[in-house]
């Protein structure tokens, strides 16, 4: 590809609203461009980019069976009515009617749909295992999209589906899928990506990995101890805190006129926050039902593993209506004066296992000093003791004991173990040995395409632009034809060109004619492998100069046997 002819035009300025490095560098290079919030035009360096990362996924796809289809982006609102995520998905997923007044939904993700391609499909066991998997657009109706290509509403994914006999044997297969996942991040370049315990939050299922990319600007919080044998998401994440049982003190109710929070009560009291409990209560979205936690003063609680807990879908905080609609007083409740009838009880561990908390006395300006669980909720039906707790830095390994660190990263792809929860729901049903008819257990396995291109390069950069990995870089080559004006630069450029291209090497030729330092700037922006540059001087001595981005220094190779030399670099760089 020549520069005169490439469409998408280098930038100099960062753009006012990107606050990522990927963001920037994305626009300033001219691989993306907006169209709306969350909506990203692709342009030819940025879709050459995501087409050898979908080739590395197909091929590591086809390597454990998978047999690629292609599904609709526009699907009938029924499939997800049957098997219920209709209803209990939120306003990301974009619901509308046709001209025939029929619902339909833009798909976020396709298990409705493979299920239903695949029941027709499959029946018997004879026929089982199998894996389909897609490279599909998707849609989800972000309330606040950001950071360019990491979180977007318009996205490019691979997902597979298997489908297998039993338990056991889609724990085998998702072995192999797991593994392939990390040849996947692996050979497009990822530095630094790990696999981690997960929520599976809509998607259901029991057991699921998400793939962090490590970065700072990643929304993702994660949890490890210094040999990784702990990684685990903040919404799962739990520690090896141990909570010290002293003799329990007489209980005894205090004034504590105007002190709400756990600071006012604590300092008022002149006690640590470690010294009391926290009640919060929440409502189930979906149907109202009040949800009243109780946790340790020094923490804060985890609502996935609440949800989790509780079996809901989603939580809001309750008003204080509905709070005094159970005989409590906002900034006061208690666990001691409350109706376990009334609303579903959940106590952390950290307030069951603990001795002589403050609490509340259910009272305005009251609290009670000394609470003791054990002792003092002496009918402890309906009441949940559960880890409800959000894990803090410095927080003891669960495994090790030492200090977990926490660290940030992007989620480029995630596997679920999804069980019966939508072929028992939707009939996908296969015939056994016997004739019986039994719904199939699905795996489920997802690579965001974009967001993969953005991760990397989050990891691979310098001030000056991307530095991208030979396996998905644009161009595996750039020439920089200095003064091609003069007919020498122009003779041996052009003929370098015809050279590397009859070689099978991707190549970008910039024949502009511009300034060095204006061409050398364009170049880091495209972040390109490996750089020759050709000039009046270098040929006064039969050579070339020759960069590796993200290198400091440069070198000089001689024209002749440069094809073959610069094709064995690129053949050791894929290696």
């Amino acid at each position: 590809m020549r520069m005169t002819k490439l469409v998408g035009r280098r930038i100099k300025e960062d753009p006012k609203d990107a606050k990522t490095i990927s963001h920037k560098f994305l626009i300033r290079g001219g691989y993306i461009r907006p169209v709306s919030a969350g909506i990203y035009s692709l342009l030819p360096v940025g879709k050459k980019i995501v087409e050898k990362i979908e080739n590395i996924i197909r091929e590591e796809m086809n390597k454990i069976e998978g047999q690629e289809v292609l599904m609709p982006v526009v699907l009938p609102a029924e499939l997800w009515e049957e098997s219920g995520r209709y209803q209990t998905v939120g306003q990301e997923l974009l619901r509308f009617k046709d001209r025939n007044d029929k619902p339909m939904i833009l798909a976020m993700t396709h298990e409705e749909a493979v299920v239903q391609l695949v029941r027709t499909e499959v029946t018997s066991y004879k026929q089982l295992p199998v894996m389909v998997y897609q490279i599909q657009t998707k849609y989800r109706d972000e309330a606040r999209p950001r950071a360019g290509m990491i979180r977007v509403r318009e996205f490019t994914m691979k997902d597979a589906y298997s489908f297998h006999v039993d338990q056991a044997d889609l724990e085998a297969y998702y072995k192999r899928a797991h593994a392939a996942y990390e040849r996947i991040f692996e050979r497009i370049g990822m530095k630094n990506a790990i696999s981690i315990e997960s929520n599976s939050g809509m998607m259901g299922g029991k057991v699921s990995h998400e793939f962090m990319a490590i970065c700072d600007c990643g929304e993702d919080t994660i949890f490890t101890n210094s040999d990784y044998s702990y990684k685990a998401n903040r919404e799962i994440a739990v520690s090896g805190c141990k909570f010290t049982k002293e003799a329990p003190l007489e209980l005894e109710k205090v004034h504590t006129p105007g002190q709400k929070t756990i600071e006012e009560v604590a300092n008022f009291l002149n006690l640590k926050a470690e010294n009391t409990g926290k009640a919060v209560f929440y409502q189930d979205v979906h149907t109202g039902d009040l949800i009243f936690a109780l946790i340790r003063g020094d923490f804060e609680i985890n609502e996935t593993k609440l949800q989790n807990a509780a079996l809901v879908a989603e939580l809001k905080f309750a008003d204080d209506a509905a709070i005094e609609n159970v005989g409590c007083v906002a900034g006061y409740a208690s666990i001691l004066n409350i109706d376990p009838k009334k609303c579903r009880i959940f106590v952390d561990r950290s307030v069951a296992e603990s001795s002589n908390l403050v609490v509340g006395a259910n009272e305005a300006d009251y609290h009670f000093k000394n609470f003791n669980y054990d002792r003092d909720i002496v009918n402890k039906e309906g009441i949940t003791v559960c880890d409800i707790a959000t894990v803090r830095e410095g927080d003891p390994c669960p495994i090790t004991g030492e200090p977990l660190k926490m660290s940030r990263g992007i989620e480029i792809g995630n596997i679920f173990q999804l069980g019966t929860k939508y072929s028992a729901a939707m009939n996908c049903n296969y015939l056994d040995k016997n004739g019986k008819s039994v719904p199939m257990v699905m795996g489920c396995y997802g690579i965001g395409v974009g967001r993969s291109m953005a991760a990397v390069l989050e990891q691979s950069h310098d001030e000056y632009g991307p530095i991208w990995p030979m396996s998905i870089a644009p161009y595996q080559l750039e020439i920089c034809a200095i003064q091609i004006d003069k007919e020498p630069v122009k003779e041996a450029s052009e003929k370098l060109y015809q050279e590397f291209l009859n070689a099978g090497i991707d190549v970008l030729f910039d024949d502009r004619g511009e300034k060095p330092g204006f061409m050398f700037s364009d170049a880091d922006l495209l972040g390109i492998p490996l750089r020759i540059v050709i000039s009046p001087k270098t040929l006064a001595d039969n050579e070339v100069e020759f960069k590796v981005r993200g290198e400091k220094d440069s070198s000089r190779l001689p024209l002749d046997g440069l094809t073959k030399l610069i094709k064995s670099k690129i053949q050791d760089a894929l290696k």
